[in-house]
């Protein structure tokens, strides 16, 4: 009894302080709502979210309208400046005076075409002091300009096409790294649940091993066992206190670990509710890989990386050759006062036809060429395989996932039934009918279930929410995974 006293006395040293924490009973869809708005892992998510759709907004604007003012108000002029004389002599001559420019145009990028159009209009004075300090005004009252490539590649043409994928996939991405929160936050949450089980396992094993140890030292008292067999259940008793104080440092690793990712403070006492019910949901394969394939960033990102890569191969052909043309067509006037200045109109065209063609490059446009081409089948290879895998995975966790349905059965039916033989072992124990390696062998397997029970419980999790994100699909309330993308991301 000195003994079973000691130990009473070492496990009571193990207990931790009274804590001042506030306990929070949380379950796993709490846990999930909290972590998809409070942690690190979806605070980056949202901020590449918006990132995508700036950038989205930006090609947008690149299509519409712009309307820009331009000018110089005023500058100043005092100095000599180099002038050419008639017979072809440079002399200096004395400028003062005073000139303004302004403009106000519409500029509109043309998609079919990948030209630019705009209409301006802009006034123009000057005023001479050295000269009786007179005025003058020059105004294009209406000027349309075109800027237009004629063999160069399309870039507005080619955005179009590849920039409504990519702000998809920053969707699909989004989305399905809210799921990738929901598998963290499953992983942290089950951990915790199973350091807790493992500490109340621990605490029933020590409080049955001092039981066992005070029945046995009285049947020793007795010559009804043997020494050994008394010094195995002391060993037992101090093995279990020794697992406790284990078990209760994991815990407290476990718990920081999850209040961290959940971002809670550290005077938070978690409690987790074990998620013991489970939706039910039948999964085909061939219905996974279609909701993938419409919903998930991968088939956005393969058709992106397949149009950037024929984009390149444009590009270089276009660049071998460049030809533009700019026009004008407009009216101008000039006088000494600002109304005149808009009565004598005359016409104001100017038509260029630029070019830039190489003669001899000894075929490094052509090599550019090439290297685009081979580029892009290696893209095109690489984009094979990557569906092949893609395909695979996703074949691999439906055919887990609707397995996993029944080795939760199993598990929890093994859990059972080994609780109810070491329940009925260490009755039988008590009364001497069965030998100390039979009780340690049935509380061996009680735990072991236990814990496996706890751990199919976290890979049918772990499988659901894989395969939400997978295919943002959720198969309980059957519907596409969405968000209301605008105003998360003016948040």
């Amino acid at each position: 009894m000195r003994t079973i006293f000691i130990h009473m006395i070492m496990l009571t040293l193990l207990l931790p302080a009274a804590a001042t924490a506030r306990e929070l009973s949380l379950t796993l869809d709490d846990a999930i709502a909290m972590a998809r708005v409070q942690s690190v892992d979806a605070a980056v998510a949202l901020d590449e979210l918006k990132t995508a759709y700036w950038q989205w907004r930006s090609y947008r604007a690149d299509r519409l309208p712009e309307f820009s003012l331009s000018g110089t108000v005023p500058s100043y002029s005092d100095r000599y400046t180099s002038y050419m004389n008639e017979d072809g002599e440079y002399s200096f001559v004395r400028t003062h005076s005073l000139d303004a420019q302004a403009k106000l145009s519409v500029n509109q990028n043309i998609t079919l075409t990948g030209g630019r159009i705009s209409l301006g209009t802009s006034l123009d004075y000057l005023r001479q002091f050295d000269a009786g300090g007179s005025n003058r005004f020059m105004s294009i009252p209406v000027a349309i300009t075109l800027q237009q490539p004629i063999f160069s590649v399309n870039t507005f043409k080619w955005d179009s096409r590849i920039e409504p994928l990519r702000f998809q996939e920053a969707k699909a991405g989004f989305l399905s790294a809210t799921e990738r929160v929901a598998l963290s936050t499953v992983h942290y949450f089950f951990t915790l649940v199973m350091s807790r089980e493992n500490v109340s396992i621990a605490e029933q094993n020590l409080s049955n091993a001092n039981k066992l140890y005070a029945v046995a030292v009285e049947k020793r008292k007795m010559g009804q066992i043997s020494e050994n067999d008394l010094r195995q259940m002391e060993l037992n008793v101090l093995a279990a206190t020794s697992d406790l104080t284990d078990c209760r440092s994991q815990l407290k690793s476990d718990m920081f670990a999850l209040r961290s990712f959940l971002d809670l403070g550290e005077d938070v006492e978690i409690v987790p509710v074990i998620p013991y019910d489970v939706p039910k949901a039948t999964v085909t394969y061939a219905d996974a890989l279609d909701r993938a394939l419409a919903n998930n960033k991968f088939a956005k990102n393969i058709r992106r990386r397949q149009l950037e890569a024929e984009y390149e191969v444009a590009r270089a052909k276009g660049n071998m050759r460049e030809i533009n043309l700019y026009a004008q067509v407009g009216f101008n006037g000039t006088d000494r006062r600002l109304s005149d200045a808009y009565r004598h109109l005359r016409g104001n065209q100017l038509v260029e036809v630029g070019f830039s063609i190489p003669l001899v490059d000894w075929g490094k446009r052509r090599g550019r060429v090439k290297v685009a081409e081979s580029n892009r089948r290696v893209t095109e290879s690489r984009l094979r395989q990557e569906s092949l895998d893609f395909n695979q995975q996703l074949y691999v966790l439906v055919e887990r996932f609707g397995n996993q349905q029944q080795q939760l059965s199993i598990a929890a039916r093994a859990d059972e039934i080994a609780v109810q033989r070491y329940n009925t072992n260490f009755e039988t124990f008590l009364i001497g009918k069965i030998s100390t390696l039979d009780l340690n062998d049935s509380q061996t397997t009680k735990d072991e279930s236990k814990r496996r029970y706890i751990n199919e419980l976290y890979q049918f999790w772990n499988y659901w929410y894989q395969l939400r994100s997978l295919t943002l699909y959720d198969y309980e309330h059957h519907g596409d995974i969405n968000a209301d993308i605008d105003k998360l991301c003016r948040m």
